[in-house]
Formats: C-alpha cells, sequence, structure tokens
C-alpha cells in the first residue's frame, strides 16, 4: 500500500459536471480528513487542473491562489447567452460569423491582452454585497457589474475553424474566459460564448501531474499527484535555517535572511533539507514568521 501524505497540495484533474465543492468533497472522502480546502474554482463546465490543499498545507491557500493560470478553451461566434458559456440560454444570434477573417478574429483577442477593466459574466460566484451574482440573476433579480481589472498575459489562437476558434489564455487570477469569448464576440458584432474550456496550469504546475478525480482510490497515483508543501511555493522567495533559527521559529522570533527583499515580501523559510518550516514576511533585513508550520 502506498501512502498518501496528509500534507501538502493534490494536484487534481477534475472532470466537467462536478463542481469545485464536489470535488473537495471527493477528496476528504478518499483521503479521510476534512482539512482539505481548494485553491481557485472551476465552473462545473471546465475540466482541469484544481490544487487542492490537505492537512495544515491549507494554511498555504492564500499563497497559491494569486498564481497565473493557463487555460485552453473554444469559442463558439454568432451566439451570445445569458451565462456566457453553452449552459446558458441564448439571447442573441448573427449569422455575420460567416464573413469574419481571421485576421478580424485575432484582432480582436489581441485588443484584451495586458492590464484591462473586464466586467464579470452575470452568473459568477463573485460577491456584491454579500451576495453570489449568479444567485441573483437567477432569480430575475438585477446587478450592478462594476468592471474588475485583471491581467491577461497571453491569447494564443490554436485553430479557426469558424464559428469556433480554439485559444490558449495565460492569465492573472480574477480573470474570466468566459467574458474573453463574450467581448470577442461583442467586437466582431456577432456575440460570443465559450463551448468548452479547460485549465492546463496554475503557476509551475502543470495538470499533466495531476489525478483524475475519479481515479482518487488509486493511492500511488494520488500519492504522485500530492505537491509537497515547499515546492507547492516555489515560486516565494527562500530563506533556509539551520536548527537555531528552526528553534527561532518555534517562539516566534525572527529569523536572518532576505536583506534585499523589500519590507512585507511574504518568503518560504525551510530547513537545510528543504523542509517548509513556515512562511515570513521580510522585515529590516530579517524574516518574521506569519504562519508557522507545525512539524515542517
Amino acid at each position: 500500500m502506498t501512502a498518501i501524505p496528509l500534507n501538502g497540495v493534490l494536484a487534481l484533474d477534475k472532470p466537467v459536471g462536478p463542481t469545485s465543492h464536489d470535488a473537495v468533497s471527493a477528496v476528504r472522502r478518499a483521503l479521510h480528513t476534512r482539512a482539505v480546502g481548494h485553491t481557485g474554482t472551476l465552473d462545473p463546465f471546465a475540466s482541469g487542473l484544481l490544487l487542492v490543499c490537505v492537512g495544515p498545507a491549507t494554511r498555504l491557500a492564500e499563497y497559491i491562489t494569486p498564481l497565473p493560470k493557463t487555460y485552453v478553451a473554444t469559442i463558439r461566434l454568432g451566439a451570445a447567452t445569458d451565462t456566457d458559456d453553452h449552459t446558458g440560454t441564448v439571447i442573441s444570434t448573427s449569422g455575420a460569423w460567416r464573413d469574419l477573417s481571421a485576421a478580424a478574429v485575432q484582432d480582436a483577442l489581441a485588443v484584451q491582452v495586458g492590464t484591462i477593466e473586464q466586467v464579470p459574466p452575470a452568473y459568477s460566484a463573485k460577491k456584491v454585497d454579500g451576495e453570489r451574482m449568479y444567485a441573483v440573476a437567477r432569480r430575475g433579480g438585477e446587478v450592478e457589474r462594476t468592471p474588475v481589472t485583471v491581467t491577461i498575459h497571453a491569447i494564443r489562437v490554436l485553430s479557426i475553424d469558424l464559428p469556433d476558434v480554439v485559444v490558449e489564455v495565460e492569465c492573472g487570477s480574477g480573470t474570466y474566459i468566459r467574458a474573453i469569448a463574450r467581448d470577442a464576440g461583442d467586437a466582431l458584432g456577432v456575440g460570443g460564448h465559450l463551448t468548452a474550456l479547460r485549465r492546463t496550469r496554475i503557476g509551475p504546475h502543470d495538470v499533466d501531474r495531476a489525478v483524475r478525480m475519479e481515479a482518487l482510490d488509486d493511492e500511488a497515483g494520488a500519492a504522485a499527484a500530492m505537491i509537497a508543501p515547499a515546492e507547492s511555493v516555489s515560486h516565494l522567495p527562500r530563506v533556509v535555517v539551520d536548527d537555531h533559527g528552526r528553534a527561532e521559529l518555534g517562539f516566534g522570533r525572527a529569523v536572518e535572511g532576505g536583506a534585499e527583499l523589500a519590507e512585507g515580501t511574504a518568503v518560504a523559510i525551510v530547513d537545510e533539507s528543504g523542509v517548509l518550516l513556515a512562511i515570513g514576511l521580510a522585515a529590516g533585513g530579517r524574516v518574521r514568521p506569519r504562519k508557522v508550520l507545525a512539524g515542517g
């Protein structure tokens, strides 16, 4: 039998259908622990990489959630829906997609690259006045959709077979791929929505390493998909401490290191073997522990 670590970040390949909450519940059942939490939702119609924190590593979620994401998406031009994806009701159609050139499609996507103001979909999990926007929309209410600032690093067109366009998107946290489809359709004057979405990467973590949700009972596969705490925050600056530094952390004291870092920078503090001991904040040439992970 292969023991599955109960302190780490599980790379899970969520299929189309289940919610992110369903995925967390499946991990809880499979690993027999309630100390589980995800680091960013995937819509039920989407598939792909979901990073699920397990055990003490649940305290690392806030450092993983902001990582950039990569998606492969299929945009269908010629129809707009109220959800901006294929699960919604069609609200407008146009046959003018037949006259679109590949260059025009490329341009409508290219203008969205960069740091932009993006209007969230009406059916989104974003909260307005303490309530999810999708909950208001489902009961027929109106929500003021305030644009939010998002960063889209790249949109690469993989194929154009009109009315469908397949793209790969690299973006910052909080970006709605559905909104990219909607806005491209609007810019082209024909409407647009998503018909497929798959998340392939979160920061340095790739879906190729992930365990399929339906294969969670395969202990070897699940163990191989578990990312060690230190690896899960490999994007953070790192300070290595010896036994004395480890003891200082136990007392909540600052340790040496990080002199070159800006005040308040999050730092991964590891021991000489690379085990994550704490997350700290750079302060005056030292690192003050913020979250000490008992037992590394």
